[in-house]
C-alpha cells in the first residue's frame, strides 16, 4: 500500500518512456518520488514500438536531433545537453541493454526485444529509489495555497511539492494514451496547440496503386501538395516533403516516407483535395532520366517498353513498371524503339513526379506520435518547468514536439524526462 500521509517531493503521472526516465532521474537525487500509471503494464508504447523492437534513438548528435524536429527543435537544446543520443546509448548499455546501429541510423537493442528496454527502465527507476504504482488512474489534481499539489487517484490522494506530467498524447489510444494530461494542463492555465495524428499511414482511393500492396520503393521522395490555383504564376510550395522508404498498401501508403508527412495531411482542412507526389528516382534530375530513356531507345532493338524500362531500373518490381507505363499511356508490349519523344517524356514524368490522390490518414489509432500539445513558449526549456505554475513540469509527448520516424521521438522523451526529474 502506498503511503498517502507523507508529502512526496514529486509525483509523476504517466509511466511511459518520459515518466520512467523522470522517475529514475528524480529518485537518484534523493527525492521522494512516486510514479502513477493507469495501465497494468508500464511503458506499453515502448513494448509496441519499432515492431516490438524499440527504436531507442538515432545515431546522430544533439544537433541532428534538433534539426529533425524542425521549427520546435530548438526547445530541446537544454534537454539534449543533459542527455544526448550518445548518453542515452551509454545509459542503456550500462543497464544491460546492448545496442546496435542499423543502416538507416536507427539504434535498436541487439536482442531486438522492446521488453528488454522497458524492463531495464523499470528496474532503473526502482533501483534509484522511486516508487512505481501501476493500475492507478489519476482523476485530477489541484494546487493548495501552501504551494503543494494534491493528486487524486484510485489509490487515494497524494500530496506533493512537485508534479511532472508525462501522460503522452492521443496516439495509439489502446495503450492508454487518451490525452488525459491536456485538461489538467488547461486547468493550470496552459494553452494546448491543436493536436493531430502524426507518423500514421495515409489513405488513398487510387485503385491501381492499392493493387500494388506489399511493394516497397526505397528511396522515394514524397511531397504533400495542395491543388494549384487557376491562373497562378508560381507553383505552390509543398506542405511537407521527405525522402525515405514508401510502402504501397491496400488502403494507401505507409512506410517512413508516407508517415513522416502524415501530420501535414491530418492537419489540413481539405484533406480530400491533397496529392502525394512521388519521385522514385530522387538522386537523378528529370533531364537525366529523359536522356537515359532517349539513349536506351537508340539501342532498344525489338525489345518491349516493359523490358527496356525494367532493365534500365532493375530496382523497380515488374508490377510497378507495368503500372507506370499504363499511367503514361504506353502499352507494355510496344517496341521501345518506336516510342515518340512525348511518350518518353510521359514515362519520365511518371518516374519523377507521379501524383496520387490522398483522402486523409488512419488517424490516432495507428499514429506513433501526436503533433501538437502543451505550448512550448509556456514551458521553460532549461528545466521543463511551467512558466505559469511553479513546480509543475512537463516531459515527453504531452509537449508540442513531434519528430520523424527513426528514434527521434524516444530521444525527446528520454531527454525531457531526465531534465524534468533533475529540475523538479
Amino acid at each position: 500500500m502506498i503511503e498517502t500521509e507523507q508529502v512526496w517531493d514529486v509525483v509523476i503521472v504517466g509511466g511511459g518512456a518520459a515518466g520512467l526516465m523522470a522517475a529514475a532521474s528524480a529518485a537518484q537525487l534523493g527525492k521522494r518520488t512516486l510514479l502513477l500509471e493507469k495501465n497494468r503494464k508500464f511503458g506499453v508504447k515502448i513494448l509496441m514500438s519499432g515492431g516490438t523492437r524499440c527504436n531507442i534513438t538515432h545515431n546522430t548528435d544533439a544537433r541532428g536531433i534538433v534539426e529533425a524536429f524542425g521549427r520546435n527543435g530548438k526547445f530541446l537544446h537544454s534537454a539534449l545537453a543533459t542527455m544526448s543520443p550518445a548518453d542515452c546509448v551509454e545509459l542503456f548499455n550500462s543497464l544491460g541493454v546492448e545496442t546496435k546501429v542499423e543502416s538507416t541510423g536507427k539504434v535498436f537493442p541487439v536482442s531486438n526485444k522492446a521488453i528488454d528496454v522497458r524492463d531495464a527502465l523499470v528496474r532503473y527507476a526502482e533501483d534509484s529509489g522511486a516508487i512505481l504504482q501501476n493500475e492507478c488512474p489519476v482523476h485530477g489534481m489541484s494546487k493548495l495555497d501552501s504551494g503543494e499539489f494534491v493528486v487524486e487517484s484510485d489509490h487515494g490522494s497524494f500530496q506533493c511539492r512537485g508534479v511532472i506530467l508525462t501522460t503522452g498524447g492521443l496516439s495509439f489510444p489502446g495503450c492508454g494514451t487518451t490525452g488525459d494530461g491536456y485538461p489538467w494542463a488547461r486547468g493550470f492555465g496552459h494553452s494546448i496547440v491543436e493536436t493531430v495524428p502524426a507518423l500514421t499511414p495515409l489513405l488513398s482511393r487510387c485503385e491501381w496503386a492499392n493493387e500494388l500492396k506489399g511493394l516497397t520503393i526505397d528511396p522515394t521522395r514524397v511531397e504533400v501538395c495542395e491543388p494549384e490555383k487557376e491562373g497562378a504564376k508560381k507553383k505552390r510550395k509543398p506542405l511537407a516533403k521527405t525522402t525515405g522508404s514508401l510502402l504501397f498498401t491496400h488502403f494507401g501508403f505507409s512506410g517512413p516516407a508516407a508517415m513522416d508527412v502524415s501530420s501535414a495531411v491530418a492537419g489540413h482542412k481539405t484533406k480530400n483535395r491533397l496529392t502525394l507526389v512521388c519521385d522514385f528516382l530522387p538522386a537523378q534530375k528529370m533531364s537525366a532520366v529523359e536522356q537515359q530513356l532517349q539513349t536506351a531507345k537508340s539501342s532498344a532493338g525489338g525489345r518491349s517498353a516493359l523490358r527496356v524500362v525494367s532493365d534500365l531500373f532493375p530496382q523497380f518490381p515488374k508490377r510497378l513498371v507495368e503500372q507506370l507505363l499504363a499511367q503514361a499511356s504506353v502499352p507494355v508490349d510496344r517496341r521501345f524503339a518506336e516510342l515518340s519523344s512525348q511518350q518518353l517524356a510521359r514515362i519520365s514524368s511518371q518516374l519523377k513526379q507521379l501524383a496520387f490522390p490522398v483522402q486523409g490518414t488512419l488517424g490516432y489509432e495507428k499514429a506513433e506520435v501526436t503533433s501538437g500539445g502543451v505550448k512550448l513558449s509556456e514551458v521553460n526549456s532549461s528545466t521543463m518547468e511551467s512558466k505559469l505554475v511553479a513546480n509543475l513540469f512537463f516531459a515527453g509527448e504531452i509537449l508540442d514536439l513531434d519528430g520523424p520516424i527513426g528514434g527521434f521521438n524516444f530521444q525527446s522523451a528520454w531527454s525531457t524526462g531526465w531534465l524534468a526529474g533533475q529540475s523538479v
